[in-house]
């Protein structure tokens, strides 16, 4: 569930007389390690780890729990994951053989569903885009006269809208790429003109523009260069210009098709379970190593970000490409995570169209037999996912798409930032009174990144993690609690909201009541959950 910086969203706006400012905190700069503060003691609405190990852990014991990190892969060789990746200790490495028996050769740290013998899917297409594909031969030369049978003229309408949203995505993502390079060509020339790789803010004040596009260049992104230095703002640019050409070359393009070759399955068959290789880390691991480092990087060793998490054991499995997921693979990684002893399914992806549903309504449905605890990502649009779809879901339907049940152990989670006022949720959060369970925080997130390094990024994938580590630590501590226990506990112990906060709502700012917008009406809180997950677990001795 990869999104671009606020800031570089507005580039599209740049050859327009008006620009368009996303909207920011009124401090750019939160605490280190502000995500497991405590509001009152730290002034960050963090969800108050330290203070709860501090406070309530300090002479307890915990047993390991298994947390399995459904992305796009993980450096299991990072200075502060190395030491809790899980292992599988019935399967020999390196010998090619499956030791254990469950159908996946040498699956020691996990599994990569995307993956093959041959290669790797590094990028694949929107499901958008998929879907097209997979109606372009039967209704692309169709009118609304054509005569369909019912189901035939529920899928023309939505191919007709499927068709309506990709031009504009495609149309988007265009001009997103002309104008990131041409931004990067204008600063290019600057940089150049003045034999200075890093202009400060005073360098470009005294440059003498050579024309018109120069000038509004520097003129839009001097704002942004007195939090930040040139070359932070030169990278971020970089990044808006790969995240459009990706879009244009892979999310979008209806050409291209990586499983044939990459994967090598039957991919028409959502039943298959047998498939991928055991390279958990892949050729873009950053996501997901992010998303482990916020659940379980090591607290003890002085070194890197402290996880939410003491006792925990990260299972790697790669499901995820740079693009939308794919349902078979979600839901064989589903399985998998469970039938290997995984207790909490981290799940940072989502996608507003799902291929077979069904195939992983079946997959969730078997996880929540098996008492796992199921943690989702609401989504960066900030949209109501009551009114725009966010696959996967908690919600069982049929064919049609009539809800049939809920999956009961799943915490949907929104995304927050360290501030207690009116921009307390994240503005690209989605929300919804009744789809998201809890929200947690989400900006400004520092993180492990490949190859021991560490960066902070924004998301409800950052949200999602604290939530499963959260769940962890009071598992880890408390046993014999079920995954819907944990549930409960975290929903009923989260810190209350007292002011409105500012949501976007069809394209209108609104305030509203956390409540008005989430189940629980609150952010998730660690001192709190244990403090009631205590208080809890004296009736459960004789369980």
């Amino acid at each position: 569930m990869k999104r671009l910086n606020k800031f570089l969203q507005t580039f599209i706006f740049l050859l327009f007389p008006v620009f368009v400012f996303a909207q920011s905190n009124k401090d750019d700069k939160p605490k280190e390690n502000w995500f497991n503060l405590d509001l009152k003691a730290d002034g960050a609405f963090g969800i108050s780890t330290e203070r709860a190990y501090n406070d309530l852990l300090k002479k307890m014991k915990s047993s390991p729990i298994t947390v399995a990190v459904i992305d796009g892969g993980i450096d299991e060789e990072h200075e502060d994951l190395k030491s809790v990746m899980w292992t599988n200790v019935k399967e020999i490495v390196g010998n090619g053989i499956d030791d254990d028996n469950n159908g996946y050769i040498d699956d020691v740290f996990g599994w990569n569903f995307i993956g093959s013998k041959k290669s790797n899917v590094h990028h694949d297409n929107m499901e958008l885009t998929r879907l097209i594909n997979k109606y372009n031969p039967k209704y692309a030369s169709a009118l609304n006269s054509t005569p369909f049978n019912e189901k035939e003229r529920k899928e023309f309408q939505l191919y007709q809208k499927l068709i309506t949203e990709y031009m504009d995505k495609l149309q988007s993502a265009q001009m997103g790429f002309q104008n990131t390079t041409m931004i990067k060509k204008y600063l290019d020339q600057i940089k150049t003109s003045l034999n200075i790789e890093n202009p400060s803010l005073s360098d470009l004040d005294s440059y003498k523009t050579t024309d018109d596009m120069q000038s509004r260049v520097i003129k839009f992104i001097k704002p942004e260069l007195k939090d930040k230095s040139f070359k932070e703002f030169y990278d971020e640019l970089l990044e808006g210009v790969k995240y459009y050409d990706t879009q244009v070359k892979y999310h979008l393009n209806v050409e291209f098709d990586p499983r044939k070759d990459s994967v090598g399955d039957n991919y028409s068959d959502s039943n298959e379970r047998i498939y991928g290789n055991n390279d958990i880390t892949g050729p873009d691991a950053e996501h997901g190593t992010h998303v482990a480092g916020i659940v379980a990087a090591v607290r003890n060793n002085e070194i890197g970000i402290k996880g939410v998490a003491d006792n925990v054991r990260i299972m790697a499995i790669r499901a995820i490409p740079d693009g939308d997921e794919r349902d078979k693979d979600v839901a064989n990684a589903i399985r998998y995570a469970v039938d290997n002893g995984a207790k909490i399914l981290n799940m940072s992806f989502g996608k507003a169209y799902s291929w077979d549903k069904k195939v992983v309504d079946e997959a969730v449905k078997y996880a929540v037999s098996k008492g796992v605890l199921l943690v989702h990502a609401a989504g960066n649009d900030s949209k109501n996912i009551e009114k725009s779809d966010n696959f996967p879901s908690k919600f069982y339907t049929d064919s049609t798409g009539v809800k049939m049940g809920t999956a009961e152990s799943w915490i949907e989670v929104g995304a927050t930032s360290w501030t207690n006022d009116e921009d307390l949720v994240a503005s690209f959060s989605n929300y919804g009174a009744k789809t998201v369970d809890v929200f947690a925080p989400g900006v400004k997130i520092n993180s492990t990144m490949p190859r021991s390094t560490y960066k902070e990024n924004d998301g409800t994938s950052m949200a999602a993690p604290v939530v499963s580590g959260l769940a962890a630590l009071v598992w880890s501590y408390y046993p014999k609690f079920t995954a819907l226990e944990i549930k409960d506990i975290i929903m009923n112990s989260v810190t209350k909201v007292e002011q409105k906060v500012k949501i976007n709502e069809d394209g209108d700012n609104k305030r509203v009541y956390l409540s008005d917008i989430s189940i629980s009406g609150g952010v998730v809180n660690a001192y709190n959950a244990l403090q009631l997950a205590a208080k809890r677990y004296a009736t459960l001795k004789g369980r």
